[in-house]
């Protein structure tokens, strides 16, 4: 099979058709199972109204939206990292990060829509993120809530749909311009595309740096909208990347096994298992670092994120276990270095790992929005099931747009003769 050009075929297409079929089907009976189950008179955490099926789809499809963002997010900014450093051996699996941009084309629109869904649709005028609730600005009224009023400056509608349309306007545009960067060097080689791709990707880098702290704010830690911790746009943005390192490398996998890149070597993977294990390790050491310093002061305000991830049902599980998945499991497999270097062994914990990071935004989401209405369950993993389709049908779309391999990345041979 020619490695010039990949081939989205009828059969990967009816795979893919067929995986949204069955998390549709396990949405809908999930939808029933939880619509029948004798829910439907707990008050949702913060928001004060009766708790409906319908929260707990519009949360998974704002868990599932934030998660997919953060992954295609971070293959833009694997791209930008390997211009930006000069970096040599990566110039021939290039193509894979530079395809997932295409999602945040479809996540422009899907995040002002689920947006509108999680807090302006359905029953009980549910409020996802509990500060859009008019009343608790009121002062004197019976839910005016000084901490929130305190925030409204940042923390209004006005404000806060100005800020998502900014981050994927600059995402959209850096992006735009990379890419079409990358496909003039394809048509007429030289350096000075790729001397144009590394000041963008520079720019790129600056703005993620800023913007992703933001939108880790404002989509997930504005949830508590009273907790707070300095270090959360640094852990949303370790879970994303490492998400999307064990998305690249799972995809280079998957297109090497169906005869694409064929001069793919066992040093392209050793370095793809590198960044995943450093970035597992670092992840871990946020988590670490958060978790001890809000455990240590022991102050009400910083402590009740944690006691009502800890002490409920149905999220301590998830709470230890995101420990296990997210850590301890990629560190102890991918520590040697051959365990690097062979398929089998990386097969295993990229998979683990995007599993892994799902649970880790589910358990950063779920409990301020849901409080004892949430759960895990068909709907969850439907819901995941359709986003996934979703997303890797736009991947695969844009591989088919341009040639596999760079054909005139000035690194190209470098890369092809990568040995460490």
């Amino acid at each position: 099979m020619s490695e010039d050009k990949f081939v989205f075929t009828a059969d990967h297409q009816k795979k893919l058709f067929i995986t949204k079929i069955v998390g549709v089907v396990l949405v809908a009976v999930g939808i029933l199972i939880v619509a029948f189950g004798g829910h439907g008179h707990e008050e949702t955490a913060g928001a004060g109204h009766h708790f409906h099926w319908l929260h707990r789809v519009w949360v998974n499809l704002w868990i599932n939206n934030v998660y997919f963002v953060g992954i295609a997010l971070c293959g833009v900014l694997f791209l930008a990292l390997q211009y930006a450093s000069q970096a040599g051996w990566s110039a021939y699996i290039k193509r894979i990060p530079e395809a997932f941009g295409a999602w945040l084309y479809v996540a422009a629109g899907l995040t002002f829509v689920v947006f509108g869904l999680a807090n302006f649709a359905g029953p009980s005028h549910y409020h996802m993120f509990h500060w859009l609730d008019s009343s608790l600005y009121v002062e004197g009224g019976e839910h005016y809530d000084a901490i929130i009023a305190g925030k409204k400056g940042y923390l209004n509608l006005t404000f806060f749909l100005l800020r998502m349309a900014a981050y994927f306007v600059l995402w959209i545009m850096m992006f735009r311009f990379i890419r079409q960067e990358s496909l003039k060097e394809d048509i007429n080689g030289g350096d000075t595309y790729w001397r144009k791709m590394r000041v963008y990707s520079t720019i790129f880098i600056i703005i993620f740096a800023l913007t992703s702290s933001t939108a880790a704010w404002d989509w997930v830690l504005s949830i508590d909208t009273h907790w707070f911790s300095t270090m959360f746009g640094w852990y949303v943005f370790s879970s994303w990347f490492v998400a999307g390192l064990a998305a690249i490398t799972l995809l280079v996998i998957w297109l090497r096994e169906r005869g694409y890149l064929m001069q793919l070597n066992s040093s392209h993977l050793h370095d793809l298992g590198k960044y995943i294990f450093a970035f597992s390790i670092f992840w871990a050491y946020i988590w670490f670092s958060q978790f001890l310093l809000i455990y240590y002061a022991n102050i009400p305000e910083e402590s009740v994120y944690f006691v009502e991830r800890l002490k409920s049902g149905q999220y301590a599980w998830v709470f230890f276990f995101n420990i296990f998945i997210n850590f301890i499991f990629p560190f102890l497999v991918l520590m040697t270095r051959d365990s690097k270097r062979h398929t089998i062994f990386l097969k295993i914990v990229c998979p683990v790992l995007l599993v892994g990071h799902w649970f880790d935004f589910y358990l950063m989401i779920t409990p301020g929005s849901l409080g004892v209405n949430g759960g895990f369950g068909f709907i969850e993993i439907g819901m995941a099931a359709i986003f996934a389709v979703g997303f890797i049908y736009v991947v695969l779309r844009a591989l088919t747009k341009a040639p596999l391999v760079a054909q005139n990345h000035p690194m190209l041979e470098e890369s092809l003769h990568h040995h460490i």
